[in-house]
């Protein structure tokens, strides 16, 4: 198809794991890349990516819409402009309530051979965002994951929800039977595929993390402590960025919160001095606003770029590199060193993408 349309672009959105097949043909065929996260899964297909574009000429475009959100990037100008001075360190701590949570453990997702864990599928999107606004390169993980929750942690199971025998007792139960949507696009091809979209989250064969946290080390001195829960009560994250001359702090409620409010609340601490709280109105899309702007972005001939919001093919691998020290971090007991990884050296300093 690709010989016959010679198509500018590619736009790849399957699996996880088999991101690099699709990026490498379609850059060897002539067409850039426009991928959603994570950009693959392991090293080695990283390492591909990077060649085939260095190879080819062609380019790589990872779409992080965390970072064109109002608040993210209000968070982003603060820390440019020195509101707390030099930054030293940051506690980020990302929660994943039991609706959305549970959604990873029914789904591919619940394989690490699909989508790497969610040290890479789903932290990927953290990991960027503090890639972006520390504006260095992480040069060491040491993780720790286990599984608690899902998966062989209860005492009855079944293959799907549609035909489980225990529907009335559990409280995952998922009747997909409610949204056409998702029978038309799922269960009426089932019979051709054999994938299940109300997959049982008991299943014996989830073998990824359902609670993790790491240290992360940048390549300019800023420690992060960082941690994801997969079954609160709640979602959302709370992040805190220490600094030479004070604190910013963020409790951002995505559901269930504790009060509605049209706005995100960043506040600064100044040491010996004051409090300042900036109230950023939500944005008109999904991802804290983000979509419609990263949409724009790509689609509408934005060419500014401020805020260094455009995320190249190092940006991609630098984020997965982060969740794939991770989770060999926690299969090894050891340190990891994102320069061991693949030929990407982390830099004090990071690297903007240019036109």
């Amino acid at each position: 198809m690709m010989k016959e349309t010679k198509p500018d672009t590619l736009i790849v959105t399957t699996v996880d794991a088999t991101h690099h097949e699709f990026f490498i043909r379609g850059m060897e065929l002539g067409a850039n890349i426009i991928t959603e996260k994570p950009m693959t899964t392991d090293e080695q297909k990283c390492e591909a990516i990077l060649q085939a574009e260095k190879k080819t000429g062609r380019k790589v475009t990872v779409t992080f819409n965390y970072r064109y959100s109002p608040h993210r990037a209000k968070i982003y100008e603060l820390l440019r402009g020195g509101a707390i001075g030099d930054l030293t360190s940051v506690d980020f701590h990302w929660y994943l309530d039991t609706s959305h949570g549970a959604e990873y453990f029914r789904r591919w997702h619940r394989l690490k051979e699909k989508g790497g864990t969610l040290w890479v599928h789903k932290a990927t999107h953290h990991f960027d965002l503090l890639n972006w606004w520390i504006e260095s390169d992480p040069s060491e993980v040491y993780a720790s994951g286990a599984l608690e929750f899902y998966g062989k942690n209860n005492s009855f199971r079944h293959t799907n929800c549609r035909p489980c025998p225990h529907k009335e007792k559990c409280k995952f139960y998922f009747d997909m039977t409610r949204d056409k949507l998702l029978m038309d696009l799922y269960a009426a091809h089932e019979k051709y595929d054999g994938y299940l979209r109300d997959g049982c989250v008991w299943k014996e064969d989830i073998n990824i993390y359902d609670k993790m946290a790491a240290t992360i080390r940048y390549a300019n001195g800023v420690q992060v402590s960082y941690s994801l829960t997969t079954y609160s009560p709640y979602e959302g994250y709370r992040i805190a960025f220490n600094g030479t001359k004070g604190r910013i702090e963020v409790w951002i409620e995505e559901s269930n919160p504790i009060e509605e409010k049209p706005y995100d609340e960043i506040v600064v601490t100044k040491n010996f001095g004051t409090r300042e709280f900036i109230r950023v109105p939500h944005g008109s899309s999904a991802h804290g606003g983000g979509d419609r702007l990263l949409k724009e972005k790509i689609f509408g001939g934005v060419t500014e770029d401020p805020l260094n919001q455009s995320a190249s093919v190092r940006d991609g691998a630098l984020s997965i590199l982060i969740g794939i020290a991770a989770r060999k971090s926690c299969e090894t007991g050891q340190p990891v060193k994102i320069g061991d990884l693949t030929s990407i050296k982390p830099a004090a300093k990071r690297q903007f993408v240019t036109g």
